[in-house]
């Protein structure tokens, strides 16, 4: 990373990690991209807004329920750094990467509950996945990440 891009801060932000009765985890194909860059809810936490609130809404934004309640929240901040060539291009330029909060939710609805055609869509489609394959559906940056967060809610997944 140039040493202009490591002065830059990181972007406050949420990930949301949502669990069907069966244990699999909600994920979503990325509008945005043509790689298969599939991902768990996530986003930004707006000014005045505290984590957990944040969380509610960006799952609600991005794929229209709010049928979930709260089982687990991580027990400190997780953080990833974008690559290079795509710092520019996202957020602006002003952030080098996010610290997440995640927080870990029952989903307490029905499949068809779950809507990805909101006013903003982030995901073209959406599936529930076994929470030992969600580091290689995501994008390489971030499996470090999802990794470390399957090895802290270990203890709320159930295995197959």
């Amino acid at each position: 990373m140039s040493l202009m891009h490591k002065n830059l801060p990181y972007r406050a932000g949420v990930g949301i990690m949502l669990l069907n009765k069966n244990g699999e985890v909600f994920v979503g194909k990325r509008i945005d991209t043509k790689a298969e860059a599939w991902q768990m809810p996530q986003g930004g936490i707006d000014e005045g807004e505290d984590a957990k609130t944040a969380a509610l809404r960006e799952m609600l934004e991005e794929i229209g329920t709010d049928k979930a309640e709260i089982i687990g929240e991580s027990a400190g901040w997780y953080y990833y750094d974008l690559p290079e060539n795509l710092i520019p291009t996202i957020w602006g330029g002003k952030f080098r990467g996010q610290q997440q909060k995640w927080f870990l939710l029952k989903f307490t609805g029905v499949n068809e509950d779950l809507n990805i055609e909101t006013d903003h869509p982030e995901f073209c489609e959406w599936k529930w996945a076994e929470p030992n394959t969600l580091p290689n559906l995501i994008v390489p940056f971030k499996r470090e990440l999802y990794a470390a967060l399957i090895a802290e809610f270990l203890p709320f997944l159930k295995s197959k």
